[in-house]
């Protein structure tokens, strides 16, 4: 597998059961990737939003701190005024939401090849970051290698 950035709406979905089929779907995903021998990257902005995003779903405190704690162990970006500079360029160049920006800023950062997120369009190339929905049953090629089907 090729070095993979998630963005937070997969750990969100990956936790929050009321999700349903996204939720189910999430969670497979993220625990293949942390079978996978190279950890994918995250960046302290996900990792900050999905500590909101679980609070505002009234997971307990310290349910959420544990969740967070974990995936400190996978490749973290932190921000940094380059990383800010970038999202900034990001945002005016490709008309990304600021915040959004930030996050392919991340990624690009990271050297990954995908951004697996929710919120971009699939099968767009911002910075040289293929955009990845995983969620989706097909991409926009119609091969979709991470589809539930095709992880073991």
């Amino acid at each position: 597998m090729s070095a993979v950035f998630v963005d937070t709406n997969i750990l969100v979905y990956a936790h929050d059961r009321d999700a349903g089929l996204r939720h189910k779907k999430a969670r497979e995903l993220v625990h293949h990737l942390w079978m996978d021998k190279s950890l994918p990257y995250v960046s302290i902005q996900v990792l900050q939003e999905l500590f909101v995003n679980l609070i505002r779903k009234q997971v307990p405190v310290e349910l959420v701190c544990e969740v967070v704690e974990d995936y400190l162990q996978w490749n973290v970006i932190d921000n940094t005024a380059a990383i800010l500079k970038r999202g900034m360029d990001i945002h005016a160049r490709f008309r990304l939401s600021f915040w959004d920006a930030l996050i392919v800023a991340a990624a690009e950062k990271s050297g990954a090849s995908e951004l697996w997120s929710e919120d971009l369009q699939t099968g767009a190339k911002i910075a040289g970051i293929r955009i990845v929905n995983p969620l989706n049953p097909t991409r926009s090629d119609g091969n979709n290698p991470y589809r539930l089907d095709n992880v073991h």
